[in-house]
């Protein structure tokens, strides 16, 4: 009897028992439900749940692999042992089995903590509740190591979970009900409970470093540099491919971009907001620069280096290609229509560069921006069908006149 056969034995033993959801989820997760419909209308479709979360994740991958590279690479340059790439993307030096090891050791356990934690928690909530586990926090699961620094404590990250999955999710009812998202919800926990961990303005590069004798290396992200005014020598092709300090997920702008059209493709993710998105924050951006040159800012003040940093500049260092692709574009917390798409995204860009800007003590504002966004998105669209209905209301009064 092969394992799926005694994992349907299993699922058919404890069906309408307390612990049938948890058998359920197993034998769901790895093979297709056999039980099929017979009776009724029902649309066939090649795409479920599971499918989608699976199809997000494939396009997370380059992102968390070109990570464990970049922050191995990121040590050895720190440390002093390696120069800076100079064949860009091609580099031998970066893609070196040594930097990946690096990377994957420190990244590795940040994933199964987040994986454990959560799918742990959604288990405990389905066994109460009598309902079959959902795979929403697939995606989350994956998102959380890629968005917070490499350095975060296993326990600070196992509370944040719970903290994002409960508050987050389950309190709304699960997977589809929430109205924030859980990734940014556990990202925002972290921020205002361990603030010291989460400046935003410096980045782990390794700890336990054997070669240089010291406990660990911190470098500056770009955006830490901005912030405090200082100089940085990284170009616009080490800033678009990804070859800087900062979160796992974030720094390749590049294979950002790839998953973003990989995401539209597969018509997973919204491109009236990622487009939108990315004209809000270049918006934002050209009035900052509007305002450098015609010298209401000097360069004494704190705010000059971010004000005056190029627009587009914006969107290839820190966090909010990223947030725009993979987070903004959450079906279930963001707006449904497609106007208040085109709203909702526009100001997620707008207010990211703002608080980017004009909150140097933490020089990010995407995932703030996106959770504010995340509230009003309900708003968005009730005023946005309102709108419609009143249009619709007018015809119809013109047409009986």
């Amino acid at each position: 009897m092969g394992l799926k056969d005694k994992l349907h034995k299993l699922k058919l033993k404890y069906k309408g028992k307390k612990m049938a959801p948890a058998f359920n989820a197993i034998h769901t997760f790895l093979y297709l439900p056999n039980e099929t419909t017979h009776s009724g209308a029902h649309v066939r479709g090649a795409d479920d749940l599971k499918r989608t979360m699976n199809t997000v994740i494939m396009a997370l991958l380059p992102c968390l692999i070109f990570g464990m590279f970049n922050a191995g690479y990121q040590y050895h340059l720190a440390s002093g042992t390696i120069e800076a790439v100079s064949n860009g993307f091609f580099s031998s030096e970066f893609w070196s089995l040594d930097n990946f090891m690096i990377g994957f050791w420190e990244i590795i356990p940040l994933v199964v903590v987040s994986y454990g934690v959560g799918l742990a928690v959604e288990f405990v909530f389905a066994v109460i509740k009598g309902h079959e586990v959902e795979e929403g926090y697939l995606v989350t699961g994956m998102l959380v190591p890629l968005i917070v620094p490499v350095d975060t404590p296993l326990w600070m990250l196992a509370v944040a979970v719970i903290f994002g999955v409960v508050i987050g999710k389950e309190v709304f009812g699960g997977t589809g009900m929430n109205i924030l998202n859980p990734a940014l919800t556990i990202r925002a926990f972290l921020f205002f409970s361990y603030p010291g961990w989460m400046s935003g303005d410096k980045v782990w590069v390794h700890s336990a470093v054997e070669k240089s004798g010291v406990d660990a290396l911190s470098g500056e992200t770009v955006l830490g540099f901005l912030a405090n005014s200082k100089p940085f020598d990284y170009s616009v092709s080490d800033m678009f491919f990804g070859f800087i300090p900062g979160s796992v997920g974030e720094t390749s702008a590049f294979l950002i971009l790839l998953g973003g059209l990989f995401l539209i493709f597969t018509k997973i993710g919204s491109w009236r907001i990622m487009l939108s998105a990315v004209l809000g924050a270049l918006v934002m951006g050209l009035i900052f620069n509007g305002v450098v040159n015609a010298g209401w800012v000097t360069d004494s003040s704190k705010f000059y280096a971010l004000m005056s940093l190029e627009f587009w500049k914006h969107l290839i260092v820190g966090g909010i290609a990223f947030g725009i692709v993979y987070m903004a574009t959450d079906p279930v917390t963001a707006s449904q229509t497609n106007k208040g798409k085109w709203i909702y995204g526009f100001l997620i860009g707008f207010i990211s560069i703002l608080i980017r800007v004009f909150n140097p003590a933490y020089p990010e504002g995407v995932f703030l921006a996106i959770l504010l966004m995340n509230v009003f998105a309900p708003t968005i669209d009730h005023y946005v069908v309102q709108g419609n209905v009143k249009k619709r209301m007018k015809r119809l009064k013109l047409k009986t006149a």
